[in-house]
C-alpha cells in the first residue's frame, strides 16, 4: 500500500476530529447544514492533505539525511 495514502486514512479523521472542537455556528447562516456539512468536509480535506504532504516531506528529507 502506498505510503502517502495510508497517511491520508490516518489524517483525515484526525482532522475531522480537531475540526470539531470549533464552533462554527457564530460563523455561518442558519438554516444552512448542507452547506456547512459541505464546507466542514472540505475543510477537513483540506487539513489533511496539508498535514500528510508536510510529514511525507519530512519523512523523505530525513531518509536522506
Amino acid at each position: 500500500m502506498n505510503v502517502k495514502l495510508l497517511l491520508y486514512f490516518i489524517a483525515l479523521p484526525l482532522s475531522i476530529w480537531g475540526l470539531e472542537s470549533i464552533n462554527f455556528e457564530k460563523f455561518l447562516k442558519k438554516n444552512r447544514t448542507v452547506q456547512v456539512q459541505v464546507l466542514y468536509f472540505l475543510c477537513s480535506l483540506a487539513l489533511s492533505y496539508l498535514v500528510v504532504n508536510f510529514c511525507y516531506d519530512v519523512f523523505l528529507n530525513s531518509a536522506f539525511i
